[in-house]
């Protein structure tokens, strides 16, 4: 049986392969924001995640008449995405640079939650830029992208075993950062 996916933009995917400009246009404004951000996981460089979002729209508009529906246009489109940014990192052994963050501690006695919650993530994603690329990335497309070991492990071309193994390793990594951080703060991360 054939898994076709009922696509809820299927009219501008149509426009699309037609050529349609404002349908690519339309196409665009509704994925670039995510697109944008599953790309800036993994490069973790703002112009360089820009550049890469922007070819990934145009490799997808010509490799159009090559979707099939099997999944939803916007994974699909998340995989070229994943796939350009991988391509950057292996191209150019990105070097990682960590820009230190000012976070401003609430004054009073008593902790805001909300502040509190904002400075944790903070925390993560700071926490984030510190690990070695492989960390990060299986962490990127794990969390953030809902990727399973399986498919990381076709992205990336390593074994299922590698990959959970590498996640593992990221994973015990990061509460390491972040329980060295929680030593300076009022909350901790067990």
């Amino acid at each position: 049986m054939e898994s076709t996916v009922i696509n809820i933009h299927q009219d501008l995917i149509d426009a699309c392969r037609r050529g349609d400009r404002t349908a690519q246009y339309k196409i665009y404004k509704l994925y670039y924001k995510a697109m944008y951000n599953t790309c800036l996981r993994i490069v973790n460089d703002t112009g360089e995640a820009e550049d890469i979002m922007q070819e990934s729209f145009l490799e997808a508009f010509r490799q159009l008449p090559n979707y099939t529906a099997e999944g939803t246009f916007g994974s699909w489109l998340k995989r070229i995405v994943v796939n350009r940014s991988l391509d950057f990192l292996r191209k150019t052994k990105f070097t990682l640079s960590i820009e230190e963050e000012q976070l401003d501690f609430p004054e009073t006695d008593e902790p805001n939650r909300e502040e509190e919650m904002i400075l944790r993530v903070n925390d993560v994603k700071s926490a984030m830029l510190q690990l070695p690329d492989n960390y990060r990335i299986i962490l990127s497309l794990f969390l953030f992208e809902g990727y399973d070991h399986e498919e990381i492990s076709q992205i990336l071309n390593i074994s299922n075993q590698l990959s959970r193994t590498r996640y593992s390793r990221a994973r015990q990594k990061l509460l390491e950062i972040l329980k060295e951080k929680s030593k300076y703060t009022s909350y901790n991360y067990n």
